[in-house]
């Protein structure tokens, strides 16, 4: 069962219990479209889809981390009003309490449909897939592409997509939505597959999360966790996440998995990291960062203790972290309040938290908990419990003297014994064991009832004890049952005021992710970038935030896109000239840009982009099975068909895997297909190719919207220098056999294969250099006829099948492999 959750996916504003509030609509016709979704949420993910019969589309979202309260899927009907929700029998506590919450709306109560666990498999998903109608597939298609296809369309990487899917096809059949009177044989249509973004949120593939390395999972180090842990490698999450809190640490990937175009959210976050990058408020950032390391994870110590199930550290946890919570609040308000976080917090975090903790402080003895294990109430909390306690202490002196007057009655061959307290048994008599007690008939002594025989000492009941007991009673247990009772009615008082506790736990980890991007900014010596809602991007002197800290000398370059020119660059040079380096950096500028953290530049301005799209082959995507020029359709497909005029495109040597001019002319037609949109349709296009023909054969519309780069190298004698500085032109030479002489090839071979090249080009002969050439081999025929025309066969010293053995049967058949 996924852990109860808190975390906001950005912006400010309270928490958001309950279901959406969407206005219903009362005079809905029959023949209206019906929008049908499923969903499915696993272990703090969530997975659905939607079906609307307007257009017969069908429309998915990727696996995304969600909180407990499934807030993205408050905001997902919100947007989509679905009429129907299909969603598993057997779920999570999550949904089913979303669930009930939705019931309770009345002016929105979609149907909700449930169907068996076993409709929401994977394979049933993909075979569901595979046999509906989908009118768009081409008519040649075979069903073993088909798979192929398809996963062009929808993404195969979400596998509780799939699930969710299989049950919403399963749901559109039964229903028969929009052919309702057609023959049974005809299916549903699904005319097309979109995939849905949030309003206001970015939309990023996972291939450019991959590829430009925003997260990086890698085996952890550590022995004992090789099967099971991981950690984060060298990634833009891994240099940013200087969180002090784990549900910090969440917020912030829910951060980089749902970037924003919201700019109020993103200025309300640079106004916080602006503050904290100033060295002269480095005193106020240590400190809060010091009291974020006390704060524990506040939802699962709740949910404990709603079940009745709070341990001792659980009360030193709880108590830990509200006290460090009012130490933030009352830093924070000495703090400038004219940043909306610190106003927040300050208003927000109510005398409800000191209330708790004193509270606490008041009625939990700590340390004598820890001693004995158990939750133990402090003195002067409850009279009656004190006074209990009071007899425990007594007990000891008290037991002595009825010892000593039970050893008076007792066989003089007895020479001590005690009077001890065991809970759930009671006060029992406890002597030793004398020699002559060997059998358990010899244990029976007159007027004691025989108990139990531990550690060569008798226990009994006597009289006395039993007296006792009627007495006194069970005390041990007495006092721990009126201490559970007053720990019940402290969980109580906690728990009636959980709403202040939910609110620190969003402002908190809001302030623990800014305050860990400001520390990277200092650190790595990033700047804020000013942020607009134009069509225009500006970065001065930008670095690649994560080679950077790899290479001991790093060349910043600048880059510009405006609306009118320069949206489409075409950036050519030699291998390990930079060209990837510089794509990947422009992504990841205008990534850091969207979250709202400081950038790597000199200055930065940067139009907010819906769309985020790669085409660039990573270690992860060509090991997939799928070829290398498969891979590249599919995610230039995404691409084509995903992005507009608002989205950045970054393209890395498409064309790999496949016959030269094929690619060549798939790489012209797909820029081609963007330069002739209207200007407003074009997006911030990023390709770096070696296909230099490309241009030099004109195979582009002229166009103000293109802009053609290369990256500065220089020649010394034989070696070749790379400069990185980007500047305006076109390569002239791949450099090819440069490249192959620094990557350690022999002399020789670098220089045979620049003769061949030259020979290609010029369009002359070329001629193998492992066999005899022609010449050659008619000089070595020659020879050999000449020497067995010689032969005197009359000569009886002449030893003619050594001659056919040794000369010539290997002479032939060397000049007739070669020939």
């Amino acid at each position: 069962m996924a852990e109860l959750e808190s975390l906001r996916g950005g912006g400010r504003g309270g928490r958001n219990f309950g279901p959406p509030e969407i206005p219903g609509d009362e005079d809905e016709e029959e023949d209206s479209p019906t929008v049908l979704l499923s969903v499915l949420a696993q272990q703090g993910q969530m997975g659905l889809c939607f079906y609307d019969s307007k257009d017969s589309s069908l429309h998915y979202m990727r696996d995304t981390p969600d909180t407990y309260e499934l807030h993205l899927l408050a905001r997902v009907l919100r947007e989509v009003s679905p009429h129907v929700i299909i969603t598993s029998a057997k779920q999570e506590r999550c949904m089913t309490r979303f669930l009930q919450q939705l019931g309770l709306n009345p002016d929105y109560k979609p149907e909700v449909v449930t169907y068996p666990y076993v409709d929401f498999g994977l394979e049933v998903g993909k075979q569901r897939l595979l046999s509906a109608h989908l009118p768009f597939l081409p008519t040649y298609i075979s069903e073993r592409d088909k798979m192929s296809y398809i996963s062009s369309s929808i993404s195969f990487d979400s596998p509780l997509v799939l699930r969710a899917l299989g049950a919403l096809l399963k749901c559109l059949d039964r229903r028969r939505v929009g052919v309702e009177l057609e023959d049974s044989s005809v299916g549903v249509p699904i005319l097309q597959f979109n995939a849905y973004t949030l309003k206001g949120v970015v939309c990023i593939d996972p291939d450019t999360y991959s590829v430009l390395q925003i997260f990086k999972s890698e085996v952890h180090p550590s022995v004992y966790k090789l099967h099971s842990g991981e950690k984060e490698g060298l990634s833009l999450y891994g240099i940013l996440n200087r969180c002090r809190c784990k549900f910090g640490s969440k917020l912030l990937r829910q951060w980089f998995l749902r970037p924003t175009q919201d700019l109020a959210v993103l200025h309300r976050r640079q106004e916080v990291i602006r503050f904290f990058t100033s060295p002269r408020n480095s005193d106020a950032l240590n400190t809060l960062q010091s009291s974020l390391r006390n704060i524990s994870n506040i939802p699962t110590l709740l949910h404990r203790m709603s079940l009745s199930h709070t341990k001792v550290s659980d009360w030193r946890s709880l108590y830990k972290t509200v006290y460090n919570v009012v130490c933030i609040r009352d830093t924070v308000r000495h703090l400038p309040q004219s940043i909306h976080l610190f106003r927040d917090i300050g208003e927000g975090f109510s005398d409800d938290l000191h209330h708790i903790a004193s509270l606490i402080s008041r009625v939990v003895d700590f340390e004598t908990s820890i001693a004995e294990s158990r939750f133990t109430v402090k003195p002067n909390v409850d009279p009656a419990i004190d006074e209990k306690k009071r007899k425990m202490m007594g007990l000891s002196d008290f037991l002595t003297d009825v010892a000593r007057r039970e050893l008076e009655h007792l066989d003089a061959r007895i020479p001590s014994c005690c009077v001890i307290y065991i809970p759930l048994i009671g006060f029992l008599l406890s002597v030793p064991r004398l020699p002559s007690m060997v059998e358990k008939e010899d244990f029976e002594i007159e007027g004691l009832d025989f108990m139990f025989l531990s550690e060569e000492r008798l226990h009994y009941r006597s009289q006395r004890t039993k007296e006792l007991d009627d007495l006194l009673g069970d005390l041990h247990c007495v006092i721990r049952d009126m201490e559970t009772a007053v720990m019940i009615q402290l969980q109580s008082a906690v728990l009636e005021r959980s709403a202040s506790l939910y609110k620190v736990l969003d402002l908190t980890a809001e302030l623990d992710c800014l305050m860990a991007m400001s520390t990277a900014s200092q650190e790595y010596g990033y700047t804020c970038p000013t942020l607009a809602s134009h069509r225009k991007i500006t970065v001065t002197q930008g670095r690649h935030p994560l080679l950077e800290l790899c290479s001991p000398v790093f060349v910043a370059n600048s880059f510009h896109s405006s609306e009118s020119q320069g949206r489409v660059k075409i950036i050519t040079g030699p291998n390990s000239s930079g060209k990837s380096i510089y794509l990947k950096q422009v992504g990841l500028i205008v990534f850091m840009a969207l979250i709202g953290s400081d950038v790597p530049a000199k200055e930065a301005e940067i139009g907010l982009v819906d769309g985020m799209f790669t085409r660039m082959q990573s270690r992860e995507s060509v090991s997939v099975g799928l070829s290398t020029f498969m891979i590249d359709l599919n995610q230039m497909a995404t691409a084509l068909n995903s992005s507009t005029g608002n989205s950045l495109v970054l393209i890395d040597e498409f064309g790999k895997g496949t016959n030269t001019v094929d690619g060549l002319s798939l790489l012209a037609a797909s820029i081609s297909h963007w330069l002739r949109n209207p200007p407003e349709d074009v997006p911030h296009v990023l390709l770096a190719t070696n296909f230099h023909s490309l241009l030099q054969l004109g195979l582009l519309p002229s166009s103000g919207l293109l802009c053609l780069l290369t990256l500065e190298t220089a020649v010394d004698g034989d070696e070749l220098v790379f400069l990185h500085q980007l500047k305006e032109g076109i390569c002239q030479s791949s450099y090819a056999a440069n490249i192959a002489a620094l990557a350690g090839l022999p002399t020789s071979l670098v220089h045979r294969g620049v003769e061949v090249s030259e020979l290609f080009r010029t369009g002359r002969l070329i001629k193998r250099i492992d066999r005899a050439s022609s010449d050659e081999r008619t000089n070595r025929c020659r020879s050999l006829v000449e020497a067995f025309l010689s032969l005197d066969l009359d000569d009886n010293e002449l030893n003619l099948q050594n001659f056919m053995t040794e000369e010539l049967l290997p002479s032939a058949g060397e000049l007739l492999n070669h020939s």
